[in-house]
């Protein structure tokens, strides 16, 4: 079983993969759903959490599971129980663990063990192309009196996220921007401005696509809000829908739901301006603001 090193450290993933392989070693051995929980004494739902990999295994309990299934091969056997027990690790988020929600660390987990992330914007900068001080103008705004320590914990947080795009295998970012976004003086002017410079400069690199939905398009494919789509090199992870709200988030991979989102997100690169016209409004907006 080959698992990409560009996400195979990433807890979250190695808990869907692992899952994933559970889930197609329990198909090509017959066994039910309800017969593989009660080995290891769960229940039909807690299994099925297991293989979407909502939900962990104990490396005994991997054991079993593989025991029931047939299998019996060394190298199989050690690869899939290797990643079970870096899946009960800790990450680098741990060290954040207070400085974001429950509901947005698996986003930021699956994040960077994205290949491909493809996102649209409404309202703001997307959170990996801000720069520290637009960052912090965002997340002052967002909470109520906040403790600065807690702020910058926050930037800091949301700039380490970044490192996936400058990185030795960096991820694909495809970043699609309302033209209100580029307008509203977050921070103020100084900073809006420094921050449209810091946009272009990032448009420049070749991992890096930035277009702008103007105000002339009018109705588009993207009125229903922000979203982002986040793709992994592994074949065992499906394709992740992101929806945020207020407090909370929406994570789809059902084949219906992603069909809907990926042809969306298709349509708001074909509406939107070129990336060429695109780094010209931006230069027009510096100027202007």
């Amino acid at each position: 079983m080959a698992v990409a090193a560009h996400s195979a450290s990433r807890p979250t993933v190695r808990r869907r993969i692992v899952g994933a392989q559970l889930r197609r070693l329990r198909d090509a051995s017959g066994v039910s759903r309800r017969e593989a929980g009660a080995s290891i004494g769960v229940g039909e739902s807690r299994l099925g959490r297991i293989e979407a990999g909502r939900a962990g295994l104990e490396e005994h309990e991997v054991k079993q599971l593989l025991e029931l299934y047939g299998i019996h091969d060394p190298q199989e056997r050690d690869a899939l129980l290797a990643l079970a027990r870096e899946a009960n690790r800790p990450g680098w988020l741990q060290a954040f663990s207070g400085a974001m929600p429950a509901w947005f660390r698996p986003y930021v987990d699956l994040e960077e063990a994205a290949q491909v992330i493809r996102t649209y914007e409404v309202q703001f900068i997307p959170g990996l192309l801000q720069t520290e001080e637009y960052a912090r103008a965002v997340v002052a705004h967002g909470l109520s009196e906040p403790p600065e320590d807690e702020v910058a914990r926050r930037v800091e947080l949301r700039l380490r996220r970044q490192q996936i795009l400058t990185a030795p295998n960096p991820t694909r970012l495809w970043a699609v921007i309302d033209e209100a976004a580029l307008w509203r003086p977050i921070g103020g002017s100084e900073v809006s401005r420094a921050q449209l410079r810091a946009l272009l400069d990032a448009a420049r690199l070749q991992n890096i696509t930035v277009q702008v939905m103007p105000f002339r398009v009018g109705g588009h494919a993207g009125e229903a809000g922000a979203f982002t789509i986040l793709r992994f090199p592994e074949p065992e992870l499906h394709d992740i829908a992101y929806l945020e709200q207020l407090t909370g988030a929406m994570y789809l991979e059902r084949d219906d739901d992603m069909d809907h989102y990926g042809a969306a997100m298709e349509r708001l690169c074909v509406q939107s301006a070129s990336p060429e016209e695109s780094m010209d409004l931006i230069s027009k907006i510096i100027r202007e603001i």
